[in-house]
C-alpha cells in the first residue's frame, strides 16, 4: 500500500552510520548488556567509566529501534502525570519519579556537553496543551502539583501553536535533540574507552551458569559469561518475571514533514486529549522538519494502520503549513499499570540480573534515569530511586489482557500484492504475504514467544502480535521480542 513519505526515522536517516562486528568468539566480561538503546548504551557507558570491563550485544543497529524512533523529547513533563501519581502513589513518590526524570534529563545534557556530542541539542519549553475547554481544570490540577514537587510550571491561556487550544501546561528549560547521534556517539565512547559492542548479533538465551553464579549470555554458538547482566531490550526476554504480562504494548505512528521555516513551532509540545498528538521541530540532511505523532493503539489490535498515517497526515495538513512528507515510521513502547517504569536488579533466582523497561512513552529520561540506577546497582551505591522502580514490585495479573488477530481473510486470493493476511488451512494459521508481483509467501501465523496469531502491519509490511507486542519483519525475522526465534516457515496450500 502506498504511502507517502520514505519509511524510516529521519533521526536514523541524519545520523552517523556504524559498523560494529558480529559476536562470534566466547568471552568474559564484568557486565554483559543486551540491547543497544538508550537504556543498554546509558548502563555500559557508565560502567566503563567506572572501571567495570562491559560487552554490550545488540539484535541490530545500535540505536536504530525504539530509541531511534522516538520523538526525542528529553523532558520531565509527561502529558498529565503528577496529580495522578501523587493521588495514587502519595507525595513523596510522585517526588522521586520528578526527580528520576529531570535527574536523566539532565545526565543527558550533561554528556552532550562533556563529551561534546553534535546531536541538536537545544534548549526548549515543553507544553501539555488542551484542545477542549473541560480539560482546562485538569491542566491547573497538574500545574498545581507540578510546582509542589519543584518545577517551574505555569499555566497559559492558549498554546503557541497555529491552532486553537484552550490552554496549555507549560515546563520551562527542558530540551530535545536527535536521540540517533546522541547515541551513536555515546556507542563510540565505550568503544574507545575499552568496552566491547556487537551488532547483528541476536541473544538466544541468558541463563546461569552451570554449578556457578555467572551468568551466561548466548549468541548462535558463542557466549559471554558474566557476573552480572543488564537486560535493556523494550521488554525483558530472560529472568524470573514475566513482564509480557505486567506490561501492555502499544504504538504509534509518526510522520515528519518538510516545511520552509524552522520557527512553525518553538517548542515541544503534546495533546492531553484524544485523538493526543505529539509535535516537536526536528532536521534531515535536507534542512527543518516538522514531526508528529498520532494517537496511540495497542500493538496488533488495528488491521489497517495505512489509515492512521492518511488521518495524521489530514489533521497536520489541517493545522499547520508543510509541503511533503518526508518519513514515516511507527514506533513501539510498554506501558506500566501504575505509569512507572521497573528498573533495578531482579531478587531470588534473577539475582545478579537487572532490567529496565516499561517507560511508558517516556524512555528518554526514564531510560537515562534507569540506567544510573542499575550502574549505581552494579557498583553498590545507593540510589535514592530504588524503591520506586523496584521491578519486583506488584502488578495487576489482567493489565494485559492481549488480543486476536486483524487480519484473518477467507482465502489468499483476496489478499492484494505488496498485502498479507492469515489464512486457515488443515487446521493451521498461514501467515500469507504477496511480494509486489503477487507472488505469495507462508509462515506460520503462530508468534513463537506464546503462539498467538499475528495481525499484518500494512503500514510497515510487519507481521505484530496482538498479544505481547512481539513483530517480525514480513518473512518472519524478529524486530522485537518478547519473540526471540523468527516466525516458522510454512507450505502454501497446493491451490494457493
Amino acid at each position: 500500500m502506498d504511502l507517502p513519505g520514505k519509511p524510516g526515522s529521519c533521526w536514523v536517516a541524519n545520523a552517523p552510520a556504524t559498523s560494529y562486528p558480529r559476536f562470534e568468539q566466547s568471552d568474559r566480561a564484568d557486565v554483559a548488556v543486551v540491547g543497544g538503546g538508550i537504556v543498554g548504551l546509558t548502563t555500559a557507558y557508565l560502567l566503563m567509566t567506572a572501571g567495570c570491563t562491559v560487552t554490550l550485544l545488540e539484535a541490530l543497529k545500535v540505536g536504530q529501534q525504539v530509541t531511534g524512533r522516538s520523538t526525542a523529547k528529553i523532558t520531565s513533563q509527561h502529558a498529565l502525570i503528577y496529580a495522578d501519581l501523587i493521588e495514587r502513589l502519595g507525595l513523596e513518590r510522585a517526588r522521586l519519579y520528578a526527580e528520576a526524570n529531570h535527574g536523566g534529563a539532565e545526565f543527558i545534557a550533561g554528556c552532550a556537553r562533556n563529551l561534546d556530542i553534535e546531536c541538536e541539542f537545544e534548549r526548549k519549553d515543553a507544553y501539555a496543551y488542551a484542545d477542549r475547554s473541560q480539560s482546562r481544570d485538569a491542566i491547573e490540577a497538574e500545574a498545581e502539583a507540578a510546582r509542589e514537587l519543584g518545577f517551574a510550571a505555569d499555566v497559559l491561556d492558549v498554546a503557541p501553536l497555529p491552532f486553537r487550544t484552550e490552554g496549555a501546561l507549560r515546563f520551562t528549560n527542558q530540551a530535545q535533540f536527535n536521540p540517533m547521534q546522541y547515541l551513536v556517539a555515546l556507542a563510540r565512547a565505550i568503544s574507545e574507552g575499552g568496552g566491547k559492542i556487537f551488532e547483528n548479533t541476536r541473544v538466544d538465551d541468558v541463563s546461569r551458569q552451570r554449578g556457578g553464579r555467572r551468568w551466561q549470555v548466548k549468541a548462535a554458538r558463542s557466549y559471554v559469561t558474566a557476573e552480572r547482566v543488564v537486560i535493556a531490550t523494550n521488554i525483558p526476554m530472560w529472568g524470573p518475571i514475566h513482564f509480557d504480562v505486567r506490561l501492555r504494548p502499544r504504538c504509534h505512528t509518526a510522520m515528519a514533514f518538510r516545511t520552509d521555516s524552522r520557527s512553525v513551532v518553538d517548542g515541544i509540545f503534546i495533546g492531553v486529549d484524544e485523538p493526543s498528538h505529539s509535535i516537536r521541530m526536528g532536521r534531515d540532511a535536507e534542512g527543518p522538519l516538522l514531526i508528529v505523532l498520532g494517537e496511540s493503539f495497542i500493538t496488533g489490535h488495528d488491521g489497517d494502520v495505512a489509515r492512521r498515517f492518511r488521518d495524521l497526515e489530514t489533521w497536520v495538513r489541517d493545522n499547520f503549513s508543510v509541503r511533503e512528507v518526508a518519513w514515516r515510521w511507527v514506533n513501539e513502547d510498554y506501558d506500566s499499570p501504575d505509569r512507572v517504569p521497573y528498573a533495578g536488579e531482579l531478587s531470588g533466582k534473577g539475582s545478579g540480573m537487572y532490567v529496565g523497561t516499561g517507560f511508558n512513552g517516556w524512555g528518554i529520561s526514564n531510560g537515562t534515569a534507569a540506567a544510573m540506577l542499575i550502574a549505581d546497582q552494579i557498583q553498590g551505591l545507593k540510589n535514592p530511586w530504588r524503591a520506586l522502580y523496584k521491578p519486583t514490585r506488584r502488578a495487576p495479573k489482567d493489565f494485559n489482557r492481549g488480543g486476536d488477530s486483524q487480519s484473518i481473510v477467507d482465502a489468499i486470493g483476496r489478499i492484494a500484492p505488496g498485502e498479507g493476511g492469515v489464512i486457515e488451512h488443515q487446521r493451521q494459521k498461514l501467515a500469507v504475504w504477496k511480494d509486489e508481483s503477487g507472488t505469495p509467501r507462508a509462515l506460520s501465523a503462530s508468534c513463537t514467544h506464546l503462539g498467538c496469531t499475528v495481525t499484518w502491519n500494512n503500514a510497515d509490511r510487519t507481521w505484530d502480535c496482538p498479544c505481547h507486542g512481539s513483530m517480525f519483519t514480513c518473512d518472519g525475522k524478529v524486530i522485537h521480542g518478547p519473540a526471540v526465534k523468527p516466525l516458522e516457515s510454512a507450505s502454501l496450500p497446493s491451490d494457493a
